[in-house]
């Protein structure tokens, strides 16, 4: 199949070029009054858990920040916060791991969601740093109010173990369905009866070149 010919979708409000935005998710900010003055170094695992909560306390750009990978990275940049440190793999276990020594002795805090997907704050903890979590945010599948019937062969960016879930209940899966994992940690979440291709790296680009390379 010629690449002007591959449907290839992606599961955000997010234009890249040679795909289809198909929205799965909607971000329901969890508001609260928030107390940073305490912590030595704050960890963000996603995007949406800095954007959250820069609308709740600007203070957390005094800290330095800790980012799992280059996407995230550019949020905290673009946000104005000191970016101290961007992570080698998107995988929270191995984040972890990286930056269990920097932050050793440390008291930090982990802005995330609802859904914890990795062991980080426990790798944290055993390993002398203080760390806390703050929810910040709830991640909610978008109910479209018909199944949605994409064309044969289609080609699924799935970015987060909730798009896999969020997908599944608003489109028939299709056995000629092929399905792209932004990282190994979203992979273990696809149900038996998938089976996707890991991209080379974690970002949205990439799995779309993951995709048109498929065969």
């Amino acid at each position: 199949m010629k690449n002007s010919d591959k449907k290839i979708y992606i599961l955000s409000h997010k234009k890249i070029k040679s795909t289809e935005s198909l929205p799965m998710l909607d971000i329901k900010y969890l508001n609260q009054n928030i107390d940073l003055q305490s912590y030595d170094a704050l960890i963000f695992t996603s995007k949406n858990a800095i954007k959250a909560l820069d609308t709740m306390n600007k203070n957390w750009k005094n800290i330095p920040s800790y980012a799992i990978a280059s996407q995230t990275a550019k949020v905290v940049k673009s946000l104005g916060g000191i970016l101290t440190y961007i992570g080698k793999k998107n995988n929270g276990d191995e984040f972890a791991n990286e930056i269990k020594e920097k932050l050793y002795g440390k008291k930090v805090l982990y802005v995330c969601g609802t859904k914890m997907v990795s062991k980080l704050v426990s790798i944290l903890n055993q390993n002398g740093v203080s760390c806390y979590t703050l929810v910040i945010y709830q991640t909610i599948c978008k109910h479209y109010k018909r199944k949605i019937v994409l064309p044969k062969e289609s080609i699924i960016v799935f970015s987060s173990p909730s798009t896999i879930d969020c997908f599944l209940k608003n489109v028939t899966w299709d056995n000629s369905f092929r399905a792209i994992s932004i990282g190994k940690t979203t992979s273990q979440y696809f149900p038996e009866y998938i089976i996707p291709t890991i991209s080379d790296s974690t970002s949205l680009e990439a799995c779309v070149q993951k995709a048109l390379e498929l065969d």
